[in-house]
Parts: structure tokens; sequence; C-alpha cells
């Protein structure tokens, strides 16, 4: 993938839609580009957050642990970021992340993304934006969790 069709990529995400062209290139440049093959671990819950992940091309799978195995509470799939919680809390991570099929991604370290955040505003706005749907699905999750449950 060219540094160009990344650009392209970044550019569709809500979160750098705003970002002009040339400090995307910069971000794209200067990014880790990773392949991962279906089935390997991108990152595992409790690890210690140090980057986030945008998906470029293909699927993964986020799980949570529980008593009984792990839960698949998600899948996300091209331009998807991922991994952004740890690094903006400095908490652990709060899932484990599994390629479903072949996936590429870019890898922005914890550093850089702050610095975009510190520039741009309008990312602020975007994440809290993403972390709230998030969360509302969550909600819904559980509620229908809860209701399925017998009295």
């Amino acid at each position: 993938m060219s540094l160009q069709e990344e650009v392209e990529i970044l550019r569709r995400i809500p979160l750098f839609a705003k970002i002009e062209p040339a400090r995307l290139k910069l971000l794209a440049f200067t990014s880790q580009r990773l392949a991962f093959a279906a089935g390997q671990v991108l990152f595992h819950q409790g690890e210690t957050g140090d980057s986030a992940y945008i998906v470029m091309d293909g699927a993964a799978e986020v799980s949570i642990a529980t008593p009984s195995g792990p839960v698949v509470v998600a899948t996300v799939g091209r331009n998807a970021i991922i991994g952004e919680i740890a690094i903006l809390c400095d908490v652990p991570r709060t899932a484990t992340v599994t390629a479903k099929a072949d996936l590429h991604a870019l890898r922005i370290d914890k550093e850089t993304f702050f610095r975009l955040v510190n520039e741009f505003p309008q990312m602020a706005v975007e994440i809290m934006r993403e972390l709230a749907q998030r969360l509302e699905k969550t909600n819904q999750q559980l509620r229908a969790t809860i209701a399925a449950r017998p009295a």
C-alpha cells in the first residue's frame, strides 16, 4: 500500500477527517505498518497500552476475559481505530484484539497520538464521540443480556 493510499484511508476516518493532508502524510509516514495473519493477536487485555492501531484492511475481533472464557464483544474492520482507550486513560488494555482475517494496520505511538490531539482539538471531539457510541452499544448489549436472563 502506498503512502498516498494510507493518507486517503486516514482521511475517511472521522477522527482524522479535518486534519490537513500534509499532516496526514506525516502521520502515515511516521506510523509503523504491521501485518497480522488470521488468528494473530494484536494485543492482549491487561497489557500496557503504548499505541493505537488504525485498521487499513482486514478484520479483527475484540474480546474480553470472563470467568467462563473470552467473549467477543465487537468485530472491527477497515478504518477502525483500536487500542486508543489504554493510551488515553493510562490503563491496561481493556480487551484482547485478534485478527479475524489477514489484517494490515498502522500503529500510532502514544506520543504521536497525543501530539495530534493537542494540535487538532477536533480530534478530541471525535474521540469522545467514538467512545460514547461504544459505551452506548455496550449498554445496549448489557440491557439485552439482563432482559434475556430468566427471572
